[in-house]
């Protein structure tokens, strides 16, 4: 197979969906292509006798609140998707000694819930401090920070926060989590809830940057709730695949690229076994910088720093998926987390942090922070009626165990079936402390470990999802290397996109858009050239 292009992109997740159909709405023609099956990446779904389960990912406030989404979004839900959301019961966390911080979609109805009337002025002004300088810090998130249009978001929020607020910002994105909420807040309400939800930035508690994305975590999913695809996650990829179609994108899939090709210093492809697709303007390329420089690029394209860099590039925690079907739905034993989507089983930073310390050590977690999904309670059609579900996740696991923290699991022939198994197990122990009766309910039950994660994806390095560390020194303006933090490479034609790039992890498509929607949109000499022709 040979063929030619405007522009290749490689890897078929969502960063890699937004690029291809930004490039192809600018007139470009695009070919996507991905090893798997079909596109999506840890976008996915299964069906296992009438329960629908997200394979992966699952919940979409980044996509809603994104670029791809205010592009696309009116696309896709005429291509046939639709959300399904909350607009009561947001998240909550139950603790081991059965204490539960819930918070709703309202601020005014979470606030209610805190014991200390300092704390909710305080969490109303988190909210409302987002609120005001949203459009400067959303901006960054989704600017091309080494370039000068990234000035634009920073006046921005220079206006709206002034000379202290942006001191005052960058002071919490050297600030652990932990330690902006102890220093805004006596009571554990607001630690409780969202401690654990640094895990879905890929940070533990005490990670520098935390007290940057609590905020931006907690205001975000009131703003946008935690909306699921109806009818699953496979819906959602539905969409995308006819709106390509329409775009006229070739999407070739079941192919993986062995190389990006290479001509008088500039990419001008890719191939691999079999097949080569040429590229007359860009190659995209969603993939981690071990992967781009490491064994993509023939030898000696980039210069050595920037090869070295790269190969010092370090993956996060490892990741487990855990897939329980029930005959009925999960018996809490405080009611109100039946109707909540998201539950954590936590203590807040204290367990966390310990967890994340452990699995940084080889360990498996004694207690591990257990995020319990319970996607049915906004799309009832995922189970059959009267039945349940619990979509489980694990964020502080080592990719290769050297020991169980408890001191109960043998971890000598890393992960295997029995030590999956066995993990879960403690992982379901751990939800049915405060779910009297779930053993009882369980019908079947699939378990995804690191090993699994890692096979399925070459972007989760080590088992981790969110294809690199998100650690400061690896994130924002050092993402993805140090001497190369845009998604522009050395090799002239290749750009970068994907996790392992500003704005980093998440269900966003945002580095994708960005780069397609610099590529494809004409600058001033181009304007001016049009202007001349015409």
């Amino acid at each position: 197979m040979h063929a030619t292009y405007d522009a290749v992109v490689v890897g078929g997740g969502i960063n890699g969906l937004a690029a291809a159909a930004r490039l192809a709405r600018g007139g470009w023609s695009v070919a996507l292509v991905d090893d798997h099956d079909r596109v999506g990446g840890f976008v996915a779904a299964r069906r296992r006798d009438g329960w629908t389960q997200d394979t992966w990912s699952s919940w979409h406030p980044l996509f809603v609140t994104g670029p791809a989404y205010a592009a696309f979004g009116a696309d896709l839900h005429r291509h046939g998707l639709a959300y399904a959301n909350t607009d009561g019961p947001l998240t909550a966390t139950v603790t081991g000694t059965g204490e539960v911080a819930l918070a709703q979609r309202s601020v005014e109805e979470t606030v209610d819930g805190f014991a200390e009337a300092a704390d909710r002025d305080a969490y109303r002004a988190m909210v409302e401090r987002f609120g005001a300088h949203a459009a400067g810090i959303g901006g960054l998130l989704g600017a091309e920070l080494h370039a000068p249009s990234s000035l634009g978001p920073v006046a921005t929020l220079a206006r709206a926060a002034g000379v202290a607020g942006l001191e005052s910002y960058a002071r919490d994105a050297l600030t652990s989590g932990r330690s902006w909420m102890r220093a805004r807040f006596a009571g554990p309400e607001t630690d409780r809830l969202w401690a654990p939800w640094l895990l879905h930035a890929g940070l533990a508690p005490d990670s520098a940057s935390g007290g940057l994305m609590v905020p931006v975590l907690a205001a975000t999913m009131h703003g946008a709730g935690l909306p699921v695809a109806t009818g699953g996650a496979g819906n959602f990829l539905t969409a995308w695949e006819r709106l390509l179609d329409e775009l006229g994108v070739a999407v070739h899939t079941g192919r993986r690229v062995e190389r990006v090709t290479v001509a008088s210093g500039r990419a001008t492809g890719v191939a691999g076994d079999g097949f080569a697709l040429h590229a007359r303007r860009a190659v995209l390329a969603s993939v981690t910088p071990p992967a781009l420089y490491g064994s993509l690029l023939p030898p000696g394209a980039v210069p050595a720093p920037v090869a070295d860099a790269a190969a010092r590039y370090r993956p996060g925690r490892a990741a487990m998926q855990i897939h329980v079907t029930l005959s009925g739905p999960v018996p809490w034993a405080d009611a109100r987390l039946g109707a909540v989507p998201l539950v954590h089983v936590a203590d807040g930073s204290s367990s966390t942090a310990i967890a994340c310390a452990e699995a940084e050590a080889g360990l498996l977690p004694r207690r591990p922070t257990v995020v319990v999904g319970q996607q049915h309670v906004l799309d009832p059609t995922r189970v059959p009626e009267g039945a349940g579900a619990l979509w489980l996740q694990l964020q502080e696991l080592p990719f290769e165990p050297v020991g169980d923290a408890a001191g109960e699991l043998g971890t000598a022939g890393g992960w295997d079936g029995a030590l999956a198994q066995g993990y879960a197990g403690r992982v379901l122990d751990r939800v049915a402390a405060h779910a009297p009766g779930l053993r009882e309910r369980v019908l079947h039950v699939d378990v995804l470990d690191p090993a699994a994660i890692a096979a399925h994806n070459p972007n989760a390095l080590r088992g981790d999802p969110y294809a690199g560390s998100a650690e400061l020194d690896q994130n924002f303006w050092w993402r993805p290397l140090p001497g190369a933090g845009s998604h522009a490479t050395p090799v002239p034609g290749l750009w970068q996109i994907g996790a392992s790039t500003h704005p980093g992890p998440g269900l966003g498509g945002a580095s994708g858009f960005l780069v397609a929607d610099r590529l494809s949109t004409p600058g001033p000499g181009q304007r001016l050239r049009s202007r001349l022709r015409r």
